[in-house]
């Protein structure tokens, strides 16, 4: 073989590939292409310095990772609304009229995978990155070359970002579990959890064997110029990416409604695991003025499909203690399979919920689960009880400790602050990662410290030292150096994480940050009348934080002592100015990009809406101002030129 034959070999396994993985439709037998592959490989070991880039052999990884970095998208992630009904659907369409009441949609499936995204500069794959949370995510180029479906070099040259989903076909996911059955491996979930966890092995080969499937959604930094979402994904589908079983452009809620009817009734035909329909706003000029909320774009919604019931027996109740304290019980039910996931397990919320329902151990029931969300008990078949079905008591003592319980409202609480369930839990969520991430504090080995007696509180943590931690069974001097190395890594954390760290029931992440900007390391002393002025923080909470650091005040100084959180700085006060506080609208083309205008306007204090309301202070218009301009005539709301507003 030549290099001209080499070239030409690698263009022909190309192609073949395409038609296998991309347009289902091989037209050559595996047999021919394993003669061929065998072929290139043996030309490039004699000819390593000529070996092309989107050559086959370059997709399988021999280097094993040592773990993944982290990577920052160049542009966000955002994830979508979720409505579930018609209803949903109308109201969604209602809002999306009102920023814009001539638009289009395009319609296509909500895969139900991983979601990844790909940089490609001058035609090469550059970097495959996680979703992550949004901004940032892990890089894991080597694995994404050896999915097949995903191109490695594509005719377009400029700057692009391809998003989309990575899945695992239904028969392939059988596939991996028959062969992790025979091998004593514990099974996938379903689809969706073994496609995420094999697009994250650290040994490719391992990726590149569980046949992972990449179906693009959209693009994220790009230079393409049709003005139509559906052209631009057919564009992307041109260059070499695998289309969706269905997709559309519809008018309104009547071919939403017939699209989505379709899809769900098609779903169980498709090759791959659905969960809903995207719905997207097509005209890109129009999402651009849409923009977003702080979580979700304006011009896009997940239309779920309905959740999925199942009847099975409720084998037993089991009782559940939380870092808090509170006893929660939990269904035990017949292994039920729903979507590709075997349930067991149900939420049950409370006793009163299960007085209220009348449910029993034996009973025969309908478990329903919807998404993500935790399989819970909807209904009781009352009628199908043979009379051996028993009732459940509430506790009065705790399944861990066994001290007696306290009924507050609808929980029920254990009170033992050395109640072994409290402390593990509360140490396991102050290691997490939403909170002090310290990598290594797991859950075996925070209650393999907690059974010797090393650790009985988070204060215990910082006492632990190389001698103590090499006596425990597992622990060799590396583990031991990293585990201390990671609480070592804990000070100095934002003062936040510090806070949502403390466990504070109704307190979370979000709740945490908005204490710490309001009142840095004063944090300890705040007041009910403060707090509860606070957006955000309602009166719950602030009796529930309150009560916390009076009962715990001196344990927290000690730890904020030890830790030495970093409080956030101070926002600067925005200065008197015509825009501070209002409520403004942009509409029309102006002379600097509307996203600069945007973030101008805000760093004046001023509020940025997608719609026209009675609330609206400045409606500010350039050329060719469309519907918002006259709903802001009509509503008498002050209307003000690019020009003007520059002056102002």
């Amino acid at each position: 073989m030549n290099k001209q034959e080499y070239i030409n070999t690698v263009k022909k396994l190309n192609s073949w590939a395409y038609h296998y993985y991309v347009l289902d439709d091989p037209i050559m037998t595996d047999e021919g292409y394993d003669k061929l592959y065998q072929e290139v490989q043996k030309y490039e070991e004699a000819h390593s310095d000529e070996i092309l880039p989107n050559s086959p052999t370059q997709r399988v990884g021999d280097v094993i990772s040592k773990g993944f970095t982290k990577a920052k998208h160049l542009s966000r992630m955002w994830s979508l609304e979720d409505i579930f009904d018609a209803d949903g659907l109308k109201k969604w369409l209602e809002k999306t009229y009102r920023l814009d009441d001539s638009v289009t949609f395009y319609c296509e499936p909500k895969y139900d995978g991983a979601s990844l995204d790909l940089l490609y500069e001058d035609g090469k794959l550059i970097k495959g990155i996680t979703r992550g949370d949004g901004s940032v995510g892990e890089l894991i180029t080597q694995n994404v070359k050896t999915i097949q479906s995903i191109p490695l070099t594509i005719e377009h040259k400029e700057r692009i970002e391809i998003r989309g989903e990575v899945v695992i076909f239904k028969d392939e996911f059988e596939k991996i579990n028959k062969e992790r059955l025979k091998r004593s491996e514990a099974l996938f979930a379903n689809p969706r959890n073994a496609a995420a966890g094999s697009l994250r092995q650290l040994d490719p080969k391992i990726t590149a064997s569980r046949n992972l499937v990449f179906l693009p959604y959209g693009v994220g930094i790009n230079s393409l110029q049709q003005p139509l979402l559906s052209d631009k994904m057919g564009y992307i589908y041109e260059l070499g990416f695998r289309k969706p079983p269905l997709r559309a452009v519809t008018k309104g809620y009547d071919e939403i409604q017939t699209i989505y009817e379709q899809m769900q009734k098609e779903r169980d035909s498709y090759a791959m695991m659905l969960d809903g329909m995207v719905v997207k706003v097509n005209e890109i000029v129009a999402q651009e003025d849409m923009g977003y909320t702080v979580k979700v774009p304006r011009w896009a919604v997940a239309y779920k499909f309905p959740a999925v019931e199942k009847i099975t027996t409720l084998k037993n109740i089991i009782l559940q203690v939380g870092r808090t304290g509170a006893v929660t019980p939990v269904a035990i039910v017949e292994p039920t399979e729903i979507e590709g996931a075997v349930v067991e397990r149900a939420t049950l919320h409370n006793f009163d919920e299960i007085e209220r329902m009348d449910i029993r151990i034996g009973d025969r029931v309908i478990i329903l689960r919807s998404g993500d969300v935790i399989p819970k008990i909807v209904k009781v078949l009352v009628a199908e009880r043979s009379g051996s079905e028993q009732k459940v008591k509430r506790p009065k003592n705790c399944p861990v400790c066994g001290s007696e319980l306290l009924q507050e409202e609808v929980l029920i609480k254990c009170q033992n602050l050395n109640c072994e369930a409290r402390v593990v839990n509360s140490i396991i969520y102050f290691a997490s990662k939403a909170c002090l991430n310290i990598d290594g504090l797991g859950n075996k080995i925070v209650e393999q410290l907690f059974s010797v007696g090393l650790v009985k509180s988070m204060l215990d943590l910082f006492d632990l030292n190389m001698e103590k931690l090499l006596e425990l069974e597992g622990f060799k001097e590396k583990k031991a150096q990293n585990l201390l190395n990671a609480i070592e890594n804990a000070k100095g954390s934002d003062l936040w994480r510090f806070i949502n760290a403390l466990g504070i029931e109704h307190i979370g992440e979000v709740a945490s940050k908005t204490i710490a900007q309001a009142f840095g390391l004063e944090y300890l002393n705040a007041v009910k009348e403060t707090l509860i002025t606070i957006e955000g923080i309602g009166e719950e909470m602030a009796e529930s934080y309150l009560e916390f650091m009076r009962v715990n005040r001196e344990t927290v100084q000690k730890l904020q002592d030890i830790l030495e959180p970093v409080a956030p700085e101070k926002e600067e006060e925005v200065k008197e100015n015509p825009f501070k506080g209002k409520t403004i609208v942009l509409t029309g083309s102006m002379s600097r990009p509307r996203p600069k205008i945007k973030e101008m306007l805000e760093s004046l204090g001023a509020k940025v809406s997608g719609s026209v309301s009675k609330k609206t202070d400045f409606l500010i218009y350039g050329e060719d101002a469309g519907s918002k301009y006259d709903k802001a005539i009509s509503l008498g709301v002050i209307t003000l030129s690019e020009d003007e507003m520059q002056r102002m």
